[in-house]
């Protein structure tokens, strides 16, 4: 993907058909780790850069770097930005200014951190880009899911729950994208988006507001308000003289739970529409038990920060860094050298996790990572 977020938007099977294959056996729990994930930190810091408190995914995301790195005996510097970008700017180079010993951020937007990259770089500090890509050439590898994939499995979820390939009727659907800053978001609309377009070019699917592309679709800071009253707008424009809408496909949970509300509040039908998501937030895992939300695709963050616990010592320790890396953990994951550039002709090594569909048939799938329990007819963090 070049540095031009809409680029990314007319490539087709990005990340599938480009990662080379990484060793490990898979593994969904949080409790895998590098065989070198001993104390031998000793006196190095490092500096983590989280993008907002605002969405729970990313207090998980802090929280179990910060875990993963103090067992390693590394001092932690954890700041989050609460989505300003200039404060997240900020941030850095007061960490820069620290003298920590390595990056690890997640940008608020990708586009937007060129002077603390370069400041970095100027110090000769690395830079792990950490789930979200910064598009600057002073980051030193990128840690992420297979974003692509992510949209893949939900758009494949509709393919399969409406049968669309023996389907003699035309289904109404929906489409809501994340944040156009993100520069993942673009991979995860897209890879729904591929999966579905033959659908939506034979008539199988229609798009009843028109509205496909990604900037009509896009949602500024993932903002569930956001999400909302687009949706409410949809559903009063396109909806309401008793139109059935069968899918409304969101690129994650934050965007799907104001979906699910205008849905609630504002739709006339009496079906209940498939509604995807994305990260496995508590709410969304709470609508999905009740119905309300259908799915969500699952990113197990405590694994994400073991792989980049690991990278971070092989960096700091001045290793050579290859695939061979993941045969020190049991994390299912591949190693990428040619899908994400942070500039024009400069393709960043990446380490890519992969992630899974839950349901409401499936929910124990998250309990068995340890991460989540049964509280009654519902789940909660065991960090709770």
């Amino acid at each position: 993907m070049k540095k031009k977020l809409l680029a990314g938007l007319l490539t087709t099977a990005m990340v599938a058909t480009m990662v080379a294959g990484c060793g490990g056996n898979t593994s969904d729990t949080g409790s895998n780790s590098s065989s070198s994930n001993t104390s031998d930190g000793g006196s190095q810091t490092v500096g983590i850069s989280m993008p907002t408190q605002s969405l729970e995914r990313w207090n998980r995301d802090g929280e179990y770097l910060k875990e993963q790195f103090e067992k390693a005996g590394y001092k932690v510097e954890l700041t989050y930005s609460d989505n300003d970008s200039g404060r997240q700017v900020n941030d850095i180079q007061n960490m820069i200014a620290a003298d920590v010993d390595l990056l690890v951020v997640a940008a608020i937007d990708g586009a937007a951190l060129n002077t603390a990259m370069d400041e970095a770089a100027d110090a000769e500090i690395p830079v792990i880009s950490y789930d979200r890509l910064i598009l600057n050439d002073a980051v030193s590898y990128y840690v992420s899911f297979d974003n692509y994939t992510v949209g893949k499995l939900q758009g494949e979820y509709v393919v399969e729950a409406l049968d669309l390939e023996n389907a003699t009727t035309t289904y109404n659907m929906e489409f809501t994208a994340g944040d156009p800053a993100d520069n993942n978001a673009g991979y995860f609309y897209q890879g729904a988006y591929d999966v579905l377009k033959k659908y939506i070019d034979a008539g199988t699917l229609k798009v009843v507001s028109g509205q496909v592309d990604f900037d009509s679709v896009a949602t500024a800071q993932w903002s569930t308000d956001t999400a909302l009253d687009r949706a409410q707008n949809i559903l009063g424009s396109y909806y309401a003289d008793g139109t059935q809408l069968d899918v409304w496909l969101c690129s994650n949970d934050s965007t799907a739970l104001g979906v699910a509300q205008a849905i609630q509040s504002d739709y006339s039908g009496t079906n209940k529409p498939i509604i995807t998501g994305q990260d496995g937030d508590i709410a969304n895992l709470k609508n999905i038990v009740d119905g309300i939300q259908t799915m969500t695709v699952y990113k197990n963050v405590s694994n994400e920060s073991v792989v980049t616990l690991a990278l971070a010592q092989a960096i700091l320790k001045g290793e050579t860094i290859d695939e061979s890396l993941c045969d020190t953990f049991d994390i299912e994951c591949a190693y990428d050298t040619t899908s994400y550039s942070t500039t024009e002709g400069h393709n960043c090594p990446s380490f890519l996790l992969v992630p899974a569909v839950v349901t409401k048939d499936n929910l124990d799938y998250l309990v068995d990572t340890g991460l989540y329990e049964w509280d009654g007819d519902y789940l909660k963090s065991t960090a709770e």
